[in-house]
């Protein structure tokens, strides 16, 4: 028996029923801090993956990934840049963005916008529920809001 799939939105021809949003200047320069970050601090295994997120006072908040030997212990990049806009600045988020660093044997190029994983997506949802997030789209980077990313999140 297949598979059932949802069917493509008419909206980005996706199975996401919510349009892509394009990329003003100010996400490029949210992406670009972030690849800056991992660029200056990439350590294979260790650090891998950088974010970066803009509070709605428009300042940008850094942070790089945190491997561990026993990866249960690793921190995602997006909530080490949180907790920088919390400790040093206004504690919110408008937009955020995390870009991994290529792999060797992925050639040369500039870091990837990656989606948050799922822990992300729930972390970030509890501080800013009406966040956009930066990810990857079928023609380059998009915004998309978080709370469409996680609709059915965990609630105690």
């Amino acid at each position: 028996m297949p598979t059932p799939t949802r069917p493509s939105s008419p909206l980005n021809g996706n199975t996401l029923p919510f349009p892509d949003l394009k990329l003003d200047a100010e996400d490029e320069a949210l992406v670009a801090a972030a690849r800056a970050v991992i660029m200056a601090h990439h350590r294979p295994f260790w650090h891998t993956v950088a974010a970066a997120i803009r509070s709605t006072d428009g300042r940008v908040w850094t942070g790089v990934h945190l491997g561990a030997t026993v990866g249960r212990l690793a921190v995602c990049a997006e909530p080490v840049a949180l907790g920088r806009a919390i400790l040093e600045g206004d504690g919110t988020m408008a937009i955020g963005v995390a870009v991994r660093h290529r792999k060797p044997e992925e050639g040369q190029g500039p870091p990837d916008v990656v989606s948050p994983c799922g822990a992300c997506r729930d972390l970030l949802l509890d501080y800013a529920p009406d966040a956009l997030v930066i990810v990857p789209g079928p023609h380059g980077p998009v915004k998309r809001p978080l709370r469409a990313m996680l609709p059915l999140p965990y609630r105690r």
